[in-house]
């Protein structure tokens, strides 16, 4: 009761608890340092004198683990709370990063950078999505997608856009090891601020509980949440929702360069265009689903919408050549509807409002599969159909979440419902 009227009464922005916003710097800063070596860090490997599929082993235990962390960390956050899952993540991740840079890259010892490396995977889902599940508990629920869309710009802001720049500009005065070396900074510096602004709306789920109940109970929810038939259609949406993203990046640079005929820098500069266009769609389209409807929008706009501009990405600059105005294009619209997808976390959490540790769980453990799946199937298409079977494949599976998310029995709060079954149980269609 005490919590309800301290979240009544507490200064918001566009309906949003401002707390959120000031620990949103945190997200910004701690996902620069995470994303700081995503553009150079298997060349780096590479150019120790391992092999490229020595170097894909590297990052496929990392994300394995990030799969791991991604549905630990909600379980987590309800057994102990958010905010030591938060401190859980930083430590992990600046522990094992130093352990990775001077025993795995320092002494180029292959087993340590696998072993260090992925352990160091498990840090940052729990410092991320423990930060989620702290935001579902202080904001209104008619609210939410707002929340999560300024969540996933500072996200983009920090891995996409900063993280992916910031390199180009310290290789060349400190190298590949400074570089990494700077990126503990970074780590340290959102780890230490997301524990102060946190502290100021602790939440400690369960507190009333034993930690051996608070692990029976979470378990039991964690069953009791795939019994429910709209969580596993959600789940795979959520799957869906980031194929093109993690997929398209796999085929599109060979594809933009070697075919099309445009420079790496301009590749890399129509990928960072997408990245900048999800930042601001994040925000716009978080507003718009509280306004027009959760499912609506996933349905519409993202699935339906990434179906059509994943053709779209390939066809145009296919047909156009290296015009590099339509390929930008192209990266824009893409990056539009795929930020479309922002609402589909406040779905999972309207289906189990009763068991959010559970229920994000499970959405963080699609999210994770994501990764995996987008490239494995590149990988099994690619032989067989080229390029453009791998998008038709990807575009088609959009075209069936589209249809599976149809199905999906929703009640979005602050949505009038306009649609009742025969049994006269009102649900969001």
């Amino acid at each position: 009761m005490k919590d309800s009227l301290s979240k009544k009464n507490e200064s918001t922005w566009m309906g949003i608890p401002k707390i959120i916003f000031a620990a949103l710097i945190a997200i910004f800063i701690f996902m620069t340092g995470d994303g700081i070596e995503q553009a150079f860090l298997s060349k780096n490997i590479v150019d120790l004198g391992f092999s490229s599929s020595q170097a894909s082993l590297v990052f496929t235990v990392y994300g394995v683990m990030v799969v791991v962390g991604s549905w630990l960390a909600a379980v987590l956050a309800d057994v102990y709370g958010p905010r030591k899952v938060m401190v859980l993540g930083t430590s992990i991740w600046l522990v094992f990063h130093i352990l990775f840079l001077v025993f795995g890259l320092g002494m180029e010892n292959y087993n340590m950078m696998i072993l260090m490396y992925g352990i160091r995977g498990l840090g940052y889902p729990l410092f991320l999505y423990g930060f989620l599940v702290w935001v579902t508990y202080i904001t209104d629920k008619a609210r939410l997608a707002t929340a999560i869309g300024w969540f996933w710009a500072m996200f983009s802001v920090g891995m996409g856009v900063i993280g992916t720049y910031l390199p180009s500009y310290t290789i060349p005065h400190i190298g590949f090891m400074g570089t990494l070396w700077m990126s503990v900074i970074w780590i340290a510096l959102g780890g230490i601020i997301a524990f102060y602004v946190v502290s100021k709306r602790n939440i400690k789920p369960n507190a009333d509980m034993p930690i051996k109940e608070r692990y029976g109970k979470v378990l039991k929810e964690v069953s009791i949440v795939y019994k429910n038939p709209d969580i596993i259609k959600v789940f795979l949406v959520r799957i869906i929702n980031q194929l093109s993203l993690f997929g398209l990046v796999v085929i599109f640079p060979v594809l933009f360069t070697e075919i099309i005929g445009f420079s790496m820098q301009q590749w890399l500069w129509i990928w960072g265009t997408m990245h900048i266009t999800c930042i601001i769609g994040d925000i716009v389209w978080g507003v718009i689903a509280d306004k027009i409807g959760w499912k609506r929008q996933v349905m519409l706009f993202g699935c339906i919408g990434c179906g059509v501009t994943t053709l779209l990405f390939y066809y145009l600059p296919v047909l156009s050549g290296d015009v590099f105005a339509i390929a930008t294009l192209c990266a824009i619209l893409f990056g539009i509807t795929q930020s479309a997808f922002v609402p589909i976390f406040a779905i999972f959490t309207a289906l189990e409002p009763n068991h959010i540790g559970a229920t994000l769980s499970s959405h963080n453990l699609a999210a994770g599969l994501s990764n995996f799946v987008a490239p494995a199937m590149a990988t099994l298409i690619l032989p067989i159909f080229n390029e453009v079977g791998v998008v038709w494949a990807f575009a088609i599976c959009y075209f069936i979440g589209a249809v599976i998310t149809y199905f999906i029995k929703v009640r979005q709060p602050g949505i009038e419902v306009y649609s009742v079954t025969e049994t006269n149980t009102q649900t969001q269609y």
